[in-house]
């Protein structure tokens, strides 16, 4: 079975391995069609990402279809051969007092597939049948990029917006892409901020933003001018670098909420007596729930959320792949997402 390992930085390889057993009770064996390629996978490739150890087989945003369920044709929860899901990648232990909240996501015990645990860049993959999501109506693509779109659906829904309040996103990658599509839909008007003029470009001719900042010199002054002098309600900060989650602490208005999605190797600080004197609320959003899923699956299936803007960049499984890592790098790739075809 054809897999690509990450076997350190910078350097992966297609080895063959061994086909999956069996599954056992409670696991599917699923055959792996798409596989998209996210700044997690990125930053493990270049050794920043947290939680990350080596050798590791990458993939976490898979779009697959399931050969068998528990050793025979199906069905358990509804999943039966020959059915198209997305996969939940967050493997928690049900048993913690995380998972007994609801808060799967964030189990004492969480293991990632691609992250922590090996994913799905290869052939087959056993996973657990809880863990997969069945549409019959989208796409092999569609299903793939499910996974990124429930993180920033879960950290919209961490902020609780109400409709007519104004929300700045911070980085206009993928994730933060993700959180401007869920906060237009809570009914925010959404500020797009980032670094990069070419994606703030993205983010105003595809998301349908109130305005897009470039970040630097005049970068809050502009926030303030645009939200006449009040500042935000609601700032998320989805870029994992620790200057601009510092900086963010000074965005938010007054009884305001700060949420970071992206994730920092390291210390992020604030000046208390500011943050005090607002009343901020702090959250930190990782990862997504069933719930998430659920609710991602059902807007994609009733229209409610376009793709098709997603995939910049598209490789066969295989070499390409290999060769493909160091190119998103490049700030001229004008990287979005990319999506390998197994």
């Amino acid at each position: 079975m054809k897999t690509i390992v990450l076997d350190q930085p910078r350097q992966l390889s297609v080895v063959d391995r061994p086909v999956p057993r069996a599954p056992g009770p409670g696991d599917a064996l699923v055959r792996v069609h798409r596989i998209g390629i996210c700044g997690t996978d990125l930053h493990a490739y270049q050794g920043n990402q947290p939680f990350f150890t080596y050798p590791r087989v990458l993939g976490h945003e898979l779009g697959v279809e399931v050969v068998e369920v528990a050793g025979r044709p199906g069905n358990i929860d509804g999943i039966h051969a020959g059915d198209r899901c997305a996969v939940e990648p967050y493997l928690s232990c049900g048993t913690c007092i995380a998972c007994r909240s609801g808060k799967t996501n964030c189990c004492v015990r969480l293991e990632v597939l691609g992250v922590h645990a090996d994913g799905g860049m290869r052939e087959l993959i056993a996973v657990p049948v809880r863990a997969l999501h069945r549409s019959d109506t989208l796409s092999l693509d569609q299903l793939a990029l499910v996974e990124p779109l429930c993180v920033g659906a879960h950290a919209v829904a961490r902020a609780s917006i109400e409709a007519g309040e104004r929300v700045l996103v911070i980085g206009a990658g993928p994730i933060g892409l993700s959180v401007v599509q869920f906060a237009s839909l809570a009914g925010a008007k959404v500020l797009v901020m980032d670094v990069n003029r070419e994606r703030l470009e993205f983010a105003r001719e595809h998301f349908q933003v109130d305005a897009v900042i470039e970040s630097g010199d005049g970068g809050i002054e502009r926030v303030k001018a645009l939200t006449d002098g009040d500042m935000p309600a609601v700032v998320f900060d989805a870029t994992g670098n620790q200057r601009s989650m510092t900086a963010a602490f000074d965005l938010p208005a007054h009884g305001g909420r700060l949420v970071f999605v992206g994730l920092f190797q390291g210390d992020v600080t604030f000046h208390d007596p500011a943050a005090h004197r607002r009343e901020l609320t702090l959250l930190c959003s990782r990862n997504a729930t069933a719930t998430d899923f659920r609710r991602v699956i059902r807007l994609l299936e009733a229209g409610r959320i376009v793709t098709s803007q997603w995939i910049s960049h598209r490789v066969r499984f295989g070499d390409d792949v290999v060769g493909g890592f160091p190119q998103w790098l490049d700030p001229q790739s004008r990287f979005i997402k990319a999506v390998i075809d197994v």
